[in-house]
């Protein structure tokens, strides 16, 4: 693997950096309680995921 002849400075690596940025999870409204929950993933509050039960919960039984 080549090397570099000389060093980069402490700028141009940053620069190179800029485009690492955290992205905001997207959140819907569960179909079943409208409550916010991750896209493709299981209801933590209901259990559902797609109109089926998936999870026995507390507030379900």
């Amino acid at each position: 693997m080549p090397l570099p002849k000389r060093q980069h400075s402490k700028t141009r690596g940053r620069k190179r950096r800029t485009h690492w940025k955290v992205t905001v999870a997207s959140l819907r409204a569960c179909p079943q309680c409208a409550k916010p929950v991750l896209s493709h993933r299981v209801c933590p509050f209901c259990g559902y995921y797609k109109g089926t039960q998936i999870v026995e919960t507390a507030k379900s039984k």
